[in-house]
């Protein structure tokens, strides 16, 4: 079941939330869903260095409000924000006139988010650095950050080979199947010389991971005098 279906669509409701956030009706839907695509479209495309995570998107009336994870938040503002200013430009024209607000958020630990890993996974093998090489690297980071696991998976003609194959490297944990566990899924591409190569990343995330990356970090901290029951 957890190699067949998407492991963040089986868990949306439970830990994981839509990431184009408005309601239509029948007659509306696939208009505003082919915007939201192009939007995507846009902003990946044009801030294709500032390690785009994921771009969110909330309709009210005729305003749209796209809230854009990066790495490099610098990058999409842009010098004095006019990096900003011109993506508001383009993605107004697009969708006819709507009022865009852009909001960016910073993404604290990259090494720990799966999209951004398979795209530093892919950069890499398009710079012929050893896919074993990356591979390993990018799990030993996650997993030294405070992933409960992580499992990458790489298809192609890895090292220029005449045939294609794919290779798997995990550590640690990853319970595809386990509904309550926290797994981010990221996909990327990789355009090298021999061809194209699929990198696909799962990472577990522990709890107290997202407690400390998340807004309600206080919050979650133990109160003073608390302790861990023992089992048995």
């Amino acid at each position: 079941m957890g190699q067949k279906a998407n492991p963040i669509g089986m868990r949306l409701g439970l830990n994981k939330d839509w990431r184009s956030r408005w309601f239509a009706n029948k007659a509306d839907f696939g208009t505003k869903l082919h915007e939201d695509l192009l939007i995507r479209d846009i902003v990946k495309t044009r801030l294709k260095e500032a390690a785009i995570s994921r771009v969110t998107i909330e309709r009210f009336a005729n305003r749209v409000r796209i809230a854009v994870h990066s790495a490099r938040p610098g990058l999409v503002i842009g010098r004095k924000g006019a990096e900003i200013e011109a993506l508001k430009t383009i993605l107004t024209k697009k969708t006819n006139g709507k009022e865009i607000f852009v909001d960016i958020i910073e993404v604290k630990t990259p090494e720990v988010d799966a999209t951004l890993v398979a795209q530093s996974i892919a950069q890499q093998l398009e710079r012929r650095v050893s896919f074993r090489r990356a591979m390993k690297k990018s799990i030993q980071f996650a997993m030294d950050l405070g992933a409960d696991g992580i499992r990458i998976r790489c298809a192609g003609r890895l090292g220029g080979a005449e045939m294609a194959r794919v290779e798997h490297y995990s550590e640690g944990k990853v319970p595809l199947q386990t509904l309550s566990a926290n797994i981010d899924y990221g996909v990327a591409v990789a355009a090298t010389l021999a061809g194209k190569i699929g990198i696909k990343v799962w990472i577990c995330k522990s709890k107290n991971l997202e407690q400390k990356n998340g807004p309600n970090a206080k919050a979650g901290k133990a109160q003073k005098g608390s302790k861990r029951k023992l089992r048995g």
